[in-house]
C-alpha cells in the first residue's frame, strides 16, 4: 500500500516522518525501530533517524509493507 505525506519544507527527517504516520506509540518506539529494524529509503536499508528525506523520496516500513512517498504540498508527484 502507498500513502502520500505532504510537506511544506524542503525536507523532513526520517524520525519526523515516522511520527506523522501514527504507526508508532512514541518517539522512543520510533528510535528503537529504526535502530533495530531499519527502514527502506528509496529501496536502500537505512538506520539513521536524522536522515533527510526530500520531495519524491519514498520510505518503506518492513513490518507492514506500507510505502510513504514524500511530496511538496500542492504539487504533483514527479
Amino acid at each position: 500500500m502507498m500513502k502520500i505525506i505532504e510537506i511544506d519544507d524542503q525536507f523532513i527527517t526520517l524520525n519526523q516522518l515516522l511520527k506523522l504516520t501514527n504507526e508508532f506509540e512514541s518517539g522512543g518506539a520510533i528510535k528503537i525501530y529504526i535502530r533495530t529494524e531499519g527502514v527502506l529509503v528509496n529501496g536502500e536499508l537505512d538506520f539513521r533517524r536524522g536522515r533527510k528525506l526530500f520531495h519524491n523520496d519514498y520510505v518503506t516500513l518492513k513490518h507492514n509493507d506500507v510505502t510513504y512517498v514524500i511530496k511538496e504540498k500542492g504539487k504533483p508527484i514527479q
